[in-house]
């Protein structure tokens, strides 16, 4: 196991802020594949000397790495890269640059798939427990969504919206908490949003009011088919073209 070299980038003067630019850094290599799994750290005063920081700020990076799973430190051996089954994709910088890197979509195509689950089994809660407070509710963004056709950054937004009232009323924290970190961080790319067409906006409009019917109805199978449907065709229409998931 060798050590490997590379370019650090400038550094803010703010102490936590300097720790934060190593650690997004470090990320970057790592995920893009620079720095293989596997691979030693420089010493702590080789990265103190390449980022022009202190042995603190590298402490706190090191530190902070290894929470996200991307390192482990191994006494009389050194900071090792972790293997990609360590890392934690749930934390925001590493999924954003994961994302970032993903270029057969894997990542992208595997978030719908927790989504597709997580917010198919909402839905069903949803029809059991949403009150007529509730229903009013989603039918004024399903109102904001039909109104907001035409702009699709504004639709955008009420959809999120909409999708987290249905998560909120199942009542199933954990389960939003999920969704909303791994679709606020997915969000940010713009493969992953995507540009659609004014048909298709209709077209998710249009599978909104079903979930919603769905709902309204008591019938907790249909809202979940029905949300499981609107997520994977959603995404297909936005899904940029590439290498596709193997079928099965």
């Amino acid at each position: 196991m060798s050590a490997f070299a590379f370019p650090a980038p400038d550094v803010p003067p703010h102490r936590g802020r300097r720790a934060d630019a190593v650690v997004d850094h470090l990320i970057e290599l790592i995920v893009s594949g620079v720095v293989q799994p596997g691979k030693l750290l420089p010493v702590e005063s080789a990265l103190c000397e390449a980022f022009g920081v202190s042995r603190t700020v590298v402490r706190e990076a090191i530190k902070s790495l290894e929470a996200k799973g991307l390192l482990k430190v191994r006494q009389g051996v050194g900071t090792l890269v972790s293997a990609q089954e360590s890392w934690n994709l749930l934390d925001p910088a590493l999924l954003t640059a994961i994302v970032r890197h993903d270029e057969r979509y894997d990542i992208l195509d595997q978030l719908i798939d927790v989504r597709t689950s997580l917010e198919s089994s909402m839905a069903r809660e949803a029809a059991r427990k949403a009150t007529p407070a509730d229903i009013a509710e989603l039918r004024d963004l399903m109102a904001q969504l039909d109104a907001a056709v035409g702009e699709p950054d504004l639709l955008d937004d009420i959809d999120v919206t909409f999708h987290e009232r249905i998560m909120l009323v199942s009542g199933n924290q954990l389960g939003r908490a999920i969704v909303h970190t791994v679709h606020a961080e997915a969000r940010r790319s713009p493969r992953y949003v995507g540009h659609s067409a004014l048909k298709h906006r209709r077209q998710s409009n249009r599978q909104h009011l079903a979930v919603l019917e769905a709902i309204e109805a008591r019938d907790p199978d249909a809202a979940a088919s029905l949300m499981a449907e609107h997520i994977a065709t959603s995404w297909q229409r936005r899904r940029p073209a590439g290498p596709q998931r193997p079928a099965g």
